[in-house]
């Protein structure tokens, strides 16, 4: 087994950890260890919501969960001799539960509380237990369902600059301030309350709680971006913006579908990440790089039989035409599929839920044809222990 660089203790909070990692980006957070590149380690992770859902029936938790709190990170890893402009290379060798936390959790958090992709249609929280045995997980609260799982870290990402990180927070608040009264709002500013920055305390740290960007969406350096293939055997390149690159993750995923819907849609676990660095000397501009890429891993859940529902963008409440929309057809490709699978004894909470934690595919099928995108979302047959085709 590689060498634990950083280690979780499940029954404490991450600011009683003997490491304790952060739940902002900023460039000032210090490392919490340096590695150098081909090193192979393993980092631990706490579930993102740093153990505020139980392993139990009553959805409060989910209700009342405080988002001030995530997502808790493992790191920042200093990854000695990378500098702005190079490239980080990033190797995911393994990723799995831990021994002592064999499950994990979907929710559907309320609409005045994060909401989620179809928060309309589903504004009060609910969730899912899901029992993992080996690489096939079920749950007790959405019956005749089994699949296997595709496990990968949610968030994985390099600490931004000072420049880039005044960047995000500006057009950030440009668009709240374009409607600051919105339920749930337009995005997630910074937010001192709950800040775990590392080591720092003091000044330091008050400043810095006050600049740092939530960890919330996906950005210029990774973060948040949720891609259920970033799994096994998956190479990343990152952009490196500050010396060490500070190379943190967390939220890690056994399963998820494309759009992880629900906004907690994934099987959130706890568990650990086995990983190989290196670096390309001045990589970003070599390879014009703005974002990172990935080459993903050969290892995947394998159906082959699917049901594929379409959608295309026009509104469902108003039937509103819109041009070339492809987050109002997909929203409609998913509520098609929700409304089919109803006719075979779901309710409606239990397929989003679903939708959102088992390996569907999703696709942008097409973006030319005015006035209607027309995306598709693929369910794989096998994932039911019942017929759920059209007889």
């Amino acid at each position: 087994m590689p060498e634990v660089l950083f280690k979780v203790d499940l029954n404490k909070p991450f600011t009683e950890q003997a490491l304790v990692g952060h739940n902002r980006w900023h460039p000032d957070i210090p490392a919490i260890v340096s590695v150098n590149p081909g090193a192979v380690f393993r980092i631990e992770c706490k579930d993102w919501t740093d153990g505020q859902i139980g392993n139990n029936d009553n959805p409060n938790d989910v209700k009342d969960v405080d988002l001030t709190v995530v997502h808790v990170l493992s790191g920042p890893i200093h990854v000695n001799g990378a500098q702005p402009g190079d490239i980080l290379i990033v190797d995911i060798l393994d990723v799995g539960t831990l021994s002592e936390y064999e499950w994990g959790f979907t929710g559907i958090f309320a609409k005045e509380n994060g909401g989620g992709f179809l928060t309309e249609h589903f504004p009060i929280a609910q969730k899912a237990i899901w029992d993992i045995q080996g690489i096939y997980t079920k749950s007790r609260h959405i019956p005749d369902v089994r699949f296997a799982g595709i496990p990968h870290p949610g968030l994985i990402g390099c600490a931004p600059s000072h420049d880039l990180l005044a960047t995000w927070n500006k057009r950030e608040a440009d668009l709240v301030a374009t409607n600051p009264n919105r339920v749930p709002p337009l995005a997630a500013l910074p937010n001192p309350q709950n800040a775990i920055l590392g080591s720092l305390k003091g000044a330091e740290y008050d400043r810095i709680a006050q600049e740092a960007a939530r960890t919330v969406p996906p950005r210029e350096h990774g973060g948040n971006c949720d891609i259920k293939n970033l799994s096994k055997g998956s190479r990343i390149y990152f952009p490196v913006y500050v010396d060490g690159a500070k190379l943190s993750m967390g939220d890690i995923h056994f399963s998820q579908g494309d759009g992880e819907i629900s906004f907690c849609g994934a099987i959130e676990m706890a568990g650990y990440i086995d990983l190989h660095v290196d670096i390309i000397k001045g990589g970003v501009a070599k390879y014009g790089l703005t974002n990172p890429i990935f080459k993903p891993g050969p290892v995947e859940p394998r159906y082959s039989e699917y049901l594929v529902f379409e959608g295309i963008s026009v509104d469902e409440f108003t039937g509103q035409q819109y041009y070339l929309d492809a987050h109002v057809a997909y929203r409609r490709a998913c509520l098609n599929a929700i409304e089919y699978f109803k006719k075979f004894g779901y309710t409606g909470e239990q397929i989003y839920l679903l939708l959102g934690s088992a390996p569907v595919e999703g696709r942008i099928s097409g973006i030319v044809d005015i006035p209607n995108a027309c995306c598709t979302l693929a369910v794989p047959t096998a994932i039911f222990e019942k017929n759920v085709l059209p007889t």
